[in-house]
């Protein structure tokens, strides 16, 4: 498959893990947020209200540098696949500016936006906020010590309520309490099957135990 596949979903769902393995599959271009560049990042986890202006200023201009440097290739001729939808940027700083930093971010958002290229899918990888707890504990990133269940449920809602009502693209909705697509290569299968077919709308994938 040829074209443009973001990846996206609440902290720690494996939103990375399923980019690696898509971009390996399709031998394409994988562009990964770099959240650990963020210099503000650990002040942030640390007093949330004092940094977020300057953390989430930080990673729209991030992100956006990494979507320019794709935007004039040619989709049709190579995958891109990227563990990040640009406008999932837009559902942290509603969690986490005041109104004030909110319209000053929203200039600058707005402007940006539209030179950034739409994917030709995405998909929203969900969980139980127990499970993504878990994940989150076990990857044992510094800047996430101690990460504040009660946030992540915050960030969980503002997910599942975008993509409620997200139409801009193509979309599978998969749950992943039960799926490890790097250990069950089944699994991982059914999902290319899903992404060859090139759907069309809204299509969720459920996997049982």
């Amino acid at each position: 498959m040829n074209g443009y596949i973001a990846v996206e979903g609440p902290i720690g769902v494996g939103k990375t893990t399923l980019s690696e393995l898509l971009s390996r599959h399709f031998n394409g271009r994988l562009i990964l947020e770099l959240a650990e560049d963020n210099p503000f990042l650990n002040d942030f986890y640390r007093d949330r209200n004092r940094f977020a202006f300057q953390t989430q200023l930080y990673f729209l201009m991030s992100r956006y540098k990494q979507q320019e440097e794709f935007i004039h290739h040619d989709l049709f001729s190579e995958t891109i696949v990227a563990d990040y939808l640009f406008a999932k940027d837009r559902i942290f700083a509603n969690i986490n500016l005041s109104d004030q930093e909110l319209s000053l971010y929203d200039k600058v958002a707005s402007a940006l936006e539209k030179n950034i290229a739409k994917p030709d899918l995405v998909i929203y990888l969900t969980a139980s906020l127990e499970n993504l707890m878990g994940r989150i504990k076990k990857r044992s990133r510094p800047f996430e010590k101690g990460f504040d269940k009660e946030y992540l449920q915050i960030i969980c809602e503002a997910y599942s309520d975008f993509f409620f009502h997200y139409t801009k693209t193509p979309l599978l909705i998969i749950k992943t309490d039960h799926c490890d697509f790097s250990l069950e290569p089944a699994k991982f299968d059914y999902l290319i099957e899903k992404i060859s077919s090139r759907p069309r709308q809204t299509e969720y994938i459920s996997f049982e135990k």
